[in-house]
């Protein structure tokens, strides 16, 4: 674990060195760092295991190692799985608890998704269903956050930062359908936005 530890930190220096300008470590969806945070999974008994401290010391211990190497002006964002739609597994109660002490090691944003870890969960999808989860961590653990899942349409994303859901709104699937969403979003919020140089030869 330790190896691991140091070789994540020595992969900033690298992204840092290569020109990078913002980190995220992905702790969610059943990938190694969100196994180590739930209780489903991390049946360890030695200090990387058992308690709540036990079990998120992988992520934070990460977190050190990468800002040993990557400067504060940087952005260091967390992606984490805010809940596990699973019966005794982690929850909303620990990731307020988690991203409390993330901020306090040099985390910028928590990136707010959820489930990914076990089969079967129940999870209630639908236009922002886990921007709640954004909401009440922003409010309770006094950090940014990103909000993210099913949110689509300009309007949508407009009124979860309007209203103090989340200082940011993450997208993937709509990117995809849209590359270019935000020039039209901005279009249909009324902002007036530069299109980029080699886009305005191919506008007419």
């Amino acid at each position: 674990m330790a190896r691991r530890v140091r070789a994540v930190g020595d992969a900033a220096a690298r992204a840092l060195g290569a020109g990078f300008r913002v980190i995220e470590i992905h702790a969610a969806h059943g990938y190694l760092l969100h196994e180590f945070l739930s209780p489903l999974s991390n049946k360890r008994t030695d200090a990387w295991g058992g308690s709540f401290q036990g079990r998120t010391r992988a992520l934070r211990e990460t977190v050190q190692s990468i800002r040993t190497h990557w400067p504060e002006r940087l952005p260091l964002l967390v992606r984490i799985s805010a809940t596990d739609w699973a019966e005794g597994g982690w929850d909303i109660e620990q990731s307020i608890e988690l991203s409390r002490e993330l901020a306090r090691l040099g985390v910028d944003l928590i990136d707010c998704s959820s489930g990914g870890l076990v089969p079967g969960a129940k999870v209630p999808v639908g236009p922002g269903y886990q921007t709640p989860f954004a909401e009440r961590i922003r409010r309770d653990a006094g950090v940014k956050t990103g909000a993210v899942g099913m949110i689509r349409s300009p309007e949508q994303a407009e009124h979860i930062l309007r209203t103090g859901q989340a200082d940011a709104v993450i997208l993937a699937r709509q990117l995809l359908r849209d590359p270019y969403w935000p020039l039209t979003a901005a279009k249909a919020l009324g902002v007036q936005v530069p299109w980029p140089v080699q886009y305005e030869r191919a506008r007419d």
